[in-house]
């Protein structure tokens, strides 16, 4: 494992490696056990898309590991203004040990890595958000002690998230599920992998067949960053994609619910759910914190 760019790169082995460090990181910050695993690294943070969660649990997380995080945005570097990706990563790996990057195009990261010569993570993009679905498993795992044999359920957009979710699902023993409008699936690529899985992949527009006897039940915002100017459209088009407590009778009684925030209650879903799954949620947005430690520590100590 050079970088963390997409799900897709990594074996279901690498991912419970990471999802067992996350672990062993969260139970020594939880317990006041110094990690400095990155004493004397800078990680570089490239911003082209706003961000809270990413941005704090990134910058915090390198602090807990010694390390030393510095922040830059498309405005602050030549790459805003027209030098070749190439050129830029060759100069960062000559000043900084990695670089995590927050932006549209799948392919930055994937320049990034393929011209530098330091460890790239992808932050977000609009293609993928491994760093997320690595925290959305550790959550399914605190919850229900594993991940084989549960069944995952997501109701809207086929985005980022459902991208990574299906792979990240498939990869660590789980059945998946997707509900989303006709013509809002997954990417290509992610339905052309999950072929791979026979019997373990559904993809439906029936949002109560997605969610039959789920485990877990997981949703995100219908326009993403980006998408704004669409919202009208897509407030048409996913009318009725809602996790809501009819959604929630379908799934099993002691199913949990995800978001990887932030939310919109009463579109992609209900106060009332949110507010009874908010334990889940918002240890899903603290996992982000250990997760991301896992990924720095993989990539970058020694």
């Amino acid at each position: 494992m050079k970088h963390l760019l997409k799900l897709l790169d990594l074996t279901g082995d690498e991912i419970t490696e990471l999802l067992n460090l996350a672990d062993q990181l969260k139970y020594e910050l939880k317990h006041g056990i110094p990690h400095p695993h990155l004493a004397g690294k800078t990680l570089g943070m490239l911003f082209t898309k706003a961000s809270t969660r990413t941005r704090v649990s990134f910058e915090v997380g390198m602090v807990q590991l010694g390390g030393y995080p510095l922040i830059l945005s498309g405005n602050d570097l030549q790459i805003g203004r027209g030098e070749p990706v190439q050129d830029t990563a060759r100069v960062l790996s000559r000043y900084i040990d990695g670089l995590m990057i927050r932006t549209f195009s799948q392919q930055d990261p994937e320049d990034l890595a393929k011209y530098g010569s330091i460890p790239i993570i992808n932050g977000l993009t609009d293609m993928y958000h491994p760093c997320q679905v690595l925290a959305d498993l550790m959550t399914i795992r605190e919850y229900k002690g594993k991940l084989e044999g549960l069944k995952l359920c997501y109701i809207g957009d086929g985005n980022n998230m459902a991208n990574s979710l299906t792979v990240g699902g498939l990869k660590t023993g789980m059945a998946v599920s997707i509900a989303a409008p006709k013509g809002y699936g997954p990417a290509k690529e992610v339905l052309d992998f999950a072929a791979g899985y026979p019997g373990k992949f559904n993809l439906t527009d029936d949002i109560f067949t997605a969610a039959k006897d789920a485990d877990v039940v997981v949703t995100d915002v219908w326009a993403s960053m980006g998408q704004e100017q669409e919202i009208i459209q897509r407030q048409k088009d996913f009318a009725g994609y809602q996790v809501n407590t009819k959604l929630m009778s379908h799934a099993k009684a002691d199913a949990i619910v995800l978001h990887c925030l932030p939310a919109h209650r009463e579109e992609e879903i209900t106060t009332e759910i949110f507010e009874a799954h908010a334990a889940e949620i918002f240890d899903e947005a603290e996992n982000r914190l250990h997760a991301q430690k896992a990924v720095l520590v993989k990539l970058m100590k020694g």
